[in-house]
């Protein structure tokens, strides 16, 4: 057993699922290796030894690896209720271990045609500055999408609007990125994968009103609301 190996199986799997149960990663690393682990060999990797090999993002809490940021804003069991009963997205070994790089995730066609237009239609052709606004857009829709963040980052860089129809188009694209966005919440799934095995709200296309949200089905009021902040719907978008 290439005890480095399943070290990299631990770690890629927090940064995919946020959670994931001991016996999952067992799961996962059997069906890519032919040589078996079991229970026990996960046991044996203490927090030392993650924290030795170079990660300070893994914690072991009872039977589960978590993200130590879910831990820190004590939300082990908000993100558990989240993501029970879904199924888990189990990607190839080579897409697997990319995760082990914290920073990763997967540029999709979505995130290229967000950055193609930021590029093009607002700066100017830079597009080194439209990847990183690109970037931090794809983290917010990646750890609590809400209109409300996105704006502030509008705001917070400066970026101005041509029109009302122009705002549309780019929250038409934003939310079609947050859609095909891999979430800890739906155990690596997009919210548009899920959508084709269990109904789950969407994010619709926005009108030109960017302060008006729709979701792909109706939401009652005591709810949590869907874009993604934590309080019930009433109380949020429903607004």
């Amino acid at each position: 057993m290439a005890r480095e190996l399943v070290l990299d199986y631990i770690i890629s799997s927090i940064n995919l699922y946020g959670i994931v149960p001991k016996n999952k990663v067992v799961e996962i690393y059997n069906m890519h290796n032919k040589e078996q682990i079991d229970i026990e060999t996960i046991n044996e990797i203490s927090q030392e030894d993650l924290q030795a090999y170079g990660t300070n993002f893994v914690d072991i809490y009872g039977d589960y690896f978590v993200h130590e940021s879910i831990l820190e804003f004590n939300e082990f069991q908000d993100y558990l209720q989240k993501s029970k009963g879904k199924p888990y997205y189990i990607p190839s070994q080579e897409e697997l271990l990319n995760y082990k790089d914290d920073l990763y995730f997967e540029r999709n066609k979505e995130f290229e045609v967000l950055l193609k237009y930021l590029t093009d239609n607002i700066f100017e052709g830079d597009r080194d500055t439209a990847e990183g606004v690109c970037d931090d857009i794809q983290g917010i829709c990646q750890h609590g999408f809400s209109v409300k963040q996105i704006f502030n980052l509008f705001n917070i860089r400066n970026i101005v609007f041509d029109s009302e129809d122009q705002v549309s188009e780019i929250m038409n694209l934003v939310k079609d990125l947050a859609n095909n966005t891999r979430l800890w919440e739906n155990n690596g799934h997009t919210p548009n994968e899920l959508n084709e095995r269990i109904e789950v709200p969407s994010l619709r296309e926005s009108p030109k009103n960017p302060n008006q949200r729709t979701v792909g089905k109706k939401i009652g009021r005591n709810e949590p609301c869907p874009c993604g902040s934590g309080k019930k719907y009433k109380k949020c978008c429903l607004k």
